[in-house]
């Protein structure tokens, strides 16, 4: 339980008159109804902060307040304002759940509970894990890395991010407070996990002030010096912009184009990290005089482009094009940099003025509209995007290829947790605590007994949760438990973790599998009719390297008699010139296979249908027998047969349909088509009406032109007959064929 402060009546007549005159100030923005919540919030936690400090010397109440003003010049929602007035309340408040929720509904507290969540990951990773001693140099970009995504994979309420975006800019701009060390570590902390963040989220208001007040503190001297280049030229340069603003307002005028000019403020980490990645000198900086075009439409984006480019000479490698290639985080814009009045490097960027509202909000822009339950179908879409975005896929550069971002599923089937460290460790979705101890080492995995999640023991098949930390408990002489291995009892999701345990049974009768490998052998041999032979060069024939490793898989029986005696074959047939026969013992045609394929001359063997043909019946086949995967399946005509060298077509079978053919086979199918809106979800309403599954689908456009490629499960071949007859109908289709 944490003890509560009470304020005296006059502490808290001064409170309550700082309380109504904040409120007045920044709540002008609100309605009546949503002024009177924010004084409540205030009311609640005012006598709860008092007396109590942040690390910077600022108050709790004063903190709190000047993150909330940051969100409200933001345009954000009373919920979040009042969300992050609250945060601290679970520091400070006993019972603040019950509190918060009875007065201010569960949308507000579940927004509190979010940033108390990311409080706690932040602070034992951060200072615990980034800073521990024993962290290897080489692991700090990847873990800083993991913590972004991990921080990310806590929130269910992008809110709650811009909440401690806000917090954090906040503590920077009254860090001159704290000591040194403190200083440097927060610092690195924003510049190293929170102004990436507010960049992905393009929230670039909070992303540069960020970075600016970070290097202020990391690399001083640096700062000042820089800075005091641009105070050296102020006067001249904000002479130069106001000249160059008021040329371009008349060019606009002329050229009857709606628009506002202004000067863009320069940003000093930006104006050093351009310095040191293109090595150049201040005077070589071509952002340090700037201007920023803002304009209706995306046409007029361009036809301003011309006449900027009319008026002055552009400065070659220097134009991007955002608004036709938008960076991933759907930042969209022209940059172009121009020799400008006097022969002086002029940045240019050109924008609408929705584009503007994106670029300095982000993700903070969609919830303006948020109160009342106001929506549309735009702002919908733009949610949907925010959602993807969140799911945090993998990291693409800024080349604005959207879709391949999010066409990415990497993320989603992740988990982060924590070691005892700091460490954070990425696993499968529904890994177990012996998932984590096989991905920090094997013989930790082998030795693993018990598991602590968070201080508590769990059972071992319990499902981690993202920023759990997470023990293993283990024993001096242990080994991994078949049940492990069992899928139904739920030990293991991650597949390497599941073959290190098999790995470890195989080799436990290594001698014996030996053993009965070498009988085996000897038996084929003799069944082969041969007598001496290298039985090295038999294994080397079946990619083993060692003769024992090749005994002992056939003891554990990895190796079949069929690949043993082919292997036999091969190493004879050179010696005695005979052209080389399949060997196999003398057995009834093979019943009919799961591919509803029946063999000539061989058991049952496994078999699959191959890839690059994907036979179906009627269709002619052949069956190949391979090294390691039994038989595979091809069509006759199949150019993998066709071209087999003569030494490998002694492992052709003869192969036809059995009785089962009605088992689904999976056909790639081709579809060219005329671009337009909804051709996928009308081919995907035919595939569903036929009842055929698809189990992969791949699109393409080019010049307005669609070739889109199914792989679909069919019966027989005049289902697919009748499935691209039907394909072709659709409207914009141009042909739909299978792929061969």
């Amino acid at each position: 339980m944490v003890s509560v402060h009470h304020p005296s009546k006059a502490q808290l007549l001064s409170n309550n008159q700082d309380i109504d005159a904040w409120v007045a100030h920044a709540g002008a923005r609100y309605s009546a109804t949503d002024q009177t919540l924010l004084k409540q919030v205030c009311t609640l936690v005012s006598p709860v902060y008092a007396d109590h400090q942040e690390a910077t010397g600022a108050s709790v109440m004063e903190h709190v307040l000047g993150a909330a003003t940051i969100l409200i010049d933001m345009n954000m929602d009373v919920e979040t304002i009042a969300a992050t007035i609250l945060y601290a309340a679970p520091e400070y408040l006993p019972e603040w759940r019950l509190a918060v929720e009875s007065r201010f509904g569960h949308h507000v507290a579940g927004l509190v509970e979010g940033v108390s969540r990311m409080e706690q990951i932040q602070a034992f990773s951060t200072i615990e894990g980034l800073h521990h001693p024993e962290r290897k140099e080489g692991d700090y970009a990847q873990q800083i890395e993991s913590l972004r995504k991990m921080l990310l994979a806590m929130v269910e309420d992008i809110r709650v991010v811009l909440i401690k975006l806000a917090e954090r800019t906040q503590t920077l701009r009254r860090l001159s407070g704290a000591s040194p060390e403190l200083q440097t570590r927060i610092a690195q902390e924003c510049q190293g996990v929170f102004a990436p963040l507010a960049n992905r989220l393009g929230v670039w208001q909070i992303k540069w002030e960020l970075e600016d007040l970070s290097l202020r503190y990391l690399e001083p001297q640096r700062y000042k010096d820089v800075a005091s280049m641009l105070d050296e030229r102020r006067v001249d340069r904000e002479q130069y912009i106001i000249d160059v603003v008021a040329q371009l307002k008349q060019e606009l005028s002329q050229a009857n184009i709606k628009g506002e000019v202004t000067g863009r403020p320069k940003h000093i980490y930006s104006i050093i990290k351009k310095m040191r990645s293109k090595h150049l000198d201040f005077n070589e900086v071509y952002d340090v005089r700037a201007v920023r075009i803002l304009v209706d439409d995306v046409k007029d984006c361009y036809t301003v482009l011309g006449l900027i480019h009319h008026l002055w000479q552009p400065i070659p490698g220097e134009f991007d094009d955002y608004i036709a290639r938008p960076k991933s985080n759907h930042y969209r814009s022209l940059h172009t940099a121009v020799s400008g009045p006097r022969g002086l490097a002029l940045e240019v960027q050109i924008r609408t003025f929705e584009m503007h509202q994106h670029s300095e909000l982000g993700v903070a822009a969609h919830w303006r509209y948020k109160e009342g339950g106001k929506s549309d179908a735009k702002f919908d879409e733009k949610i949907a995007w925010l959602r993807q975005i969140l799911a945090w896929k993998d990291e693409v550069a800024d080349s604005g290829d959207l879709l391949e971002q999010f066409n990415s599923e990497l993320f989603q089937d992740k988990v982060y947790v924590l070691t005892p460290q700091g460490k954070v460790i990425d696993l499968p979705k529904g890994a177990t605590p012996i998932d984590f101890a096989y991905s920090l080492h094997t013989d930790l995995g082998h030795r693993t007994r018990g598991a602590k999640v968070n201080g508590s023991i769990v059972p071992l098949n319990t499902k981690l949760q993202n920023g759990q930390r997470v023990e293993i408990l283990t024993s001096k002489l242990g080994s991994p438990s078949r049940d492990w291995i069992n899928p139904a009892l739920g030990y293991l999701q991650s597949a390497s973790a599941r073959a290190r345990v098999r790995h470890w049974f195989k080799y436990q009768h290594f001698e014996e599998n030996i053993t009965q490998g070498r009988t085996k052998l000897d038996r084929e041999l003799h069944r082969a009719g041969v007598g001496a032979i290298n039985h090295e060069k038999i294994a080397q024939k079946l990619h083993f390297h060692k003769l024992e490793d090749f005994l002992a898989a056939i003891g554990r029986g990895d190796v079949s008699e069929h690949q043993i005696a082919l292997a036999i074959q091969e190493e004879v047939a050179p010696k005695t010139g005979e052209v080389p026969k399949l060997i196999a013992p003398k057995r009834p045609t093979s019943p009919t296979s799961q591919t509803g394929v029946v063999l000539e001359g061989v058991g049952n063997l496994h078999t699959t249908t191959a890839k690059c043909c994907k036979p179906m019946p009627p269709d002619a086949i052949v069956g190949y027998l391979t090294r390691d995967h039994g038989v595979t399946i091809h069509r006759g005509g199949c150019s993998f047969i066709t071209r087999l060298p003569e030494n490998r077509r002694n492992r052709l079978l003869t192969a036809q349909w059995g009785h089962q053919h009605s088992l689904n086979t999976e056909v790639g199918i081709e579809v060219e088509a005329q671009d337009r809106q909804g051709l996928l979800r009308d081919i995907s309403d035919l595939f569903f009406r036929e009842k055929v599954n698809a189990t992969q689908a791949n699109t393409m456009t080019r010049h307005n032109l669609a070739l889109m490629q199914f792989t679909v499960q069919i019966s027989d071949r005049e289902q697919l007959t009748r499935l691209l007859s039907l394909i072709a109908r659709v409207p914009s289709v141009i042909s739909a064929r299978r792929r061969v």
